[in-house]
């Protein structure tokens, strides 16, 4: 048992909750764009102070490690880093793709109603601009049964698996993919967007089986290099 503070913001939510065996003690969360700069510390100050919670009794800090927003995952992984270093604790990553398609297939009731009669497969889906989504493939029991990519999403994508099986698609990259994925086995339902409590059973197993981070060398999985443009206005001729 630990209690753990969870960080997520590798989208434009920016959540966090301190957990005790998994389950949500305190929470805050904003989903008002990327706003991580100046909510991020302040939302976790508050939950300390509004729930008179002792810092030192955190055990661990838990980040969402990538892929997602660059910014966001830059701001989140440097406060857990600046974290466990001042406390001396430990460092858990959880992957922005996993803690998404895991809570959603342990939850799944909450999001289709017809859960009971066949098997469903689950598809959490990142918006990463354009037409391309951070995506994985997920089993009912929560298992990875396809790696994370960052997918230019057509016609064609996951035409496999839908031939045999209902996928539910889900997460902020799936609205725009609707117009795209037309089968009759694609299902668009689940949460649209993250959240630090989607993380919480992830951490506890993690810290359970001392699955840490070199907090010194840790940083985010971004899966695909940053590109830096500049203004068409911008530019000096």
């Amino acid at each position: 048992m630990a209690i753990i503070l969870n960080i997520e913001t590798s989208t434009e939510v920016c959540s966090v909750t301190i957990a005790e065996n998994g389950k949500t003690l305190f929470q805050k969360e904003s989903n008002d764009g990327l706003r991580h700069s100046e909510l991020l510390t302040v939302f976790i100050q508050d939950l300390f102070k509004e729930n008179n919670f002792e810092i030192s009794k955190l055990n661990a800090v838990a980040v969402s490690k990538g892929p997602g927003s660059y910014t966001g995952l830059r701001i989140g992984v440097s406060v857990a880093k600046g974290l466990c270093y001042g406390l001396n604790i430990p460092l858990i990553g959880i992957g922005s793709i996993e803690l998404m398609g895991s809570y959603t297939a342990a939850h799944s009731n909450e999001f289709y109603s017809n859960t009971t009669e066949e098997e469903l497969l689950f598809c959490p889906m990142i918006d990463a601009r354009r037409m391309e989504v951070y995506t994985a493939l997920f089993a009912e029991n929560g298992k990875q049964i396809l790696p994370v990519t960052a997918e230019i999403i057509d016609e064609n994508s996951f035409a496999d698996f839908l031939k045999d099986k209902k996928i539910l698609f889900f997460g902020n990259g799936a609205e725009k993919c609707k117009e795209k994925i037309t089968h009759k086995n694609a299902l668009f339902a689940g949460p649209s967007q993250t959240s630090a409590r989607f993380m919480q059973n992830l951490s506890e197993m993690k810290y359970n089986k001392n699955e840490f981070e070199d907090v010194a060398y840790f940083e985010p999985f971004y899966l695909k290099d940053f590109v830096a443009t500049i203004p068409k206005n911008k530019v000096l001729k």
